[in-house]
């Protein structure tokens, strides 16, 4: 009789010990979010897109950590404009005029900090007159300048006014004390003026 030879159960299929779970869509799922492109301008109005103030420095300096911008073009130009507009001034016994500024010497500058901008300047100012004053009965012209040593922002209260003549040799000491009395009378309009500066220099 031969032998049937019977064929060994096939070994079981180890099952996997992996799970995939895939996200099925149900009715009152949330959307997916969709990519959406932004708008430049927009990006630009909110700084830095999360709702912050843009920086207020450079580009490269986003962080707005120090940055210092030069404004002496603009400021000499603007304090010639204003103090070569002073004009004239009427005393008891004589009138003077401005003609120019003879001398602007110093820096203006803006600085941001810590993303906050800082303004500030220092000069040196030379203003020159012309002027006709009662002397001893006669009419005397006189020419020099009032120079202003220097100064700094926030220091306008305090402003220096020296009076230099270019010829005195026909005034007495008494004379020019009293030319000097009135030519000093221009401080409170230069004060004036130079507030009106500073004031422009914090809007730039």
């Amino acid at each position: 009789m031969e032998d049937t030879a019977t064929a060994a159960p096939a070994p079981a299929e180890k099952a996997s010990s992996y799970r995939y779970w895939v996200r099925e869509a149900t009715g009152d799922a949330a959307p997916l979010p969709v990519p959406r492109k932004l708008d430049p301008a927009a990006a630009a109005a909110n700084g830095n897109g999360n709702g912050n103030p843009p920086p207020l420095g450079s580009v490269w300096n986003q962080a707005g950590t120090w940055e210092e911008k030069n404004l002496n073009s603009w400021a000499n130009s603007r304090i010639k404009d204003l103090l070569g507009s002073l004009g004239s001034l009427e005393f008891p016994t004589g009138k003077a005029s401005i003609d120019e500024v003879s001398k602007c010497s110093g820096d203006a500058f803006q600085v941001t900090v810590r993303n906050k901008k800082r303004v500030g300047y220092n000069y040196e100012l030379s203003l020159r007159f012309r002027g006709e004053w009662l002397v001893k009965e006669e009419n005397k012209k006189v020419k020099g300048h009032l120079d202003i040593p220097e100064f700094s922002f926030g220091e306008l209260e305090d402003l220096e006014l020296q009076v230099r003549f270019s010829d005195d040799k026909e005034l007495t000491s008494n004379d020019k004390t009293l030319i000097c009395k009135d030519l000093k009378s221009f401080l409170a309009p230069i004060q004036e003026k130079m507030r009106m500066f500073e004031e422009e220099l914090k809007g730039r």
